[in-house]
């Protein structure tokens, strides 16, 4: 692999654009419009969020401690970049993609676990699996899932978990210094207004970008024609080539994209969409798919119809579950 550049200008001019624009978007919520300053901030949270997942991939600079510092300060408040890197880099190892318990970021369950759950919680996970579903309540059942799963952790004393958190809350301290005391802005409605529409618009990248398939390359899409999120999602709409290239600066990868097209297209087995309008046009009020993973073999239930088909069937362990387990993980990306 040839060596990174000593530092990649656009993600660092990018960087230095999305905090300086966020606090822009806010300080505009006093002087200029309320409107125009959380769409602002809100856009900008999201753009955060996209750079995060750079950074932890080892951008802008061959320094992780000075990249880490350049997104130091967690704009979306509930995330700390330490856990979401640990669980994200996890995620990346594509042999486990969608796996319900290897994959921290997987949708799918178990159907042993899906079987244990309440009717109302299965009624909101399905309702989640839609894209307006996503768009609206996605946030809170990701988050609800993630924040019950670290408290977890750190009453363990699982390893990294506190130190993770500590300097979490070492960031979000000038953050909200900004926000409630220099802009006068109640938290609250800084997290309704900003912090929410942000995750939500984030959401929008995560919905589809994994499905359960035979073959590793088969599970990630490629989301084609989408100018404005591209770069609002830093081109992880062609997250199949970023999964197998993840050390590639995000704005190289439209070009690796281009050169084989057809490649890619075969490599996922057509898991491929004109834009995100082509999107929400099949899924905006359809479950894209069921929630007990189809191809992963369950002990107490034997093969889904579609593992006796295909001849794919992965013995599993099975953990307890609880209510907070069956919501969603927030470190998608």
């Amino acid at each position: 692999m040839p060596q990174a550049k000593v530092c990649e200008w656009p993600t660092l001019a990018l960087i230095l654009a999305a905090t300086f624009f966020w606090g822009i978007g806010i300080l505009s919520l006093v002087e200029v419009t309320a409107l125009g300053g959380f769409a602002l901030a809100a856009v900008m949270g999201t753009l955060h969020s996209s750079l995060q997942h750079e950074v932890l991939h080892g951008h802008p600079t061959r320094n992780t401690f000075l990249n880490e510092a350049l997104i130091y300060f967690p704009l979306n408040l509930f995330v700390p970049y330490r856990r979401f890197k640990k669980l994200h880099l996890q995620h990346h190892n594509n042999d486990l993609l969608t796996d319900p318990y290897d994959d921290p970021e997987s949708f799918y369950m178990m159907w042993r676990d899906w079987g244990r759950l309440p009717a109302v919680l299965k009624l909101v996970l399905n309702a989640n699996n839609t894209l307006i579903g996503r768009l609206s309540i996605g946030p809170l059942v990701s988050m609800t899932g993630f924040l019950g799963a670290e408290a977890k952790l750190l009453l363990r004393g699982e390893a990294g978990v506190r130190e993770a958190w500590g300097h979490h809350l070492l960031g979000l301290i000038p953050v909200l210094v900004f926000v409630t005391q220099i802009c006068e802005l109640p938290l609250w409605m800084y997290i309704v207004c900003v912090v929410y529409p942000s995750m939500s618009l984030l959401m929008l990248r995560t919905y589809a970008e994994h499905r359960a398939h035979e073959t590793p390359a088969g599970r990630t899409i490629i989301v084609e024609f989408c100018p404005v999120f591209s770069l609002l999602f830093l081109n992880n709409n062609l997250h199949l080539v970023h999964h197998l290239h993840p050390r590639t600066a995000w704005y190289q990868l439209p070009a690796m994209y281009r050169a084989r097209k057809a490649h890619w297209a075969e490599l996922n087995d057509g898991y491929v969409f004109s834009s995100y309008f082509d999107l929400a046009r099949r899924y905006l009020f359809k479950r894209k798919e069921q929630i007990p993973h189809p191809l992963i073999s369950d002990p107490l239930r034997g093969l889904s119809a579609a593992q006796a088909s295909s001849g794919v069937a992965v013995s599993m362990k099975v953990p307890p579950i609880t209510a907070a387990d069956a919501m969603v993980p927030a470190s998608k990306s």
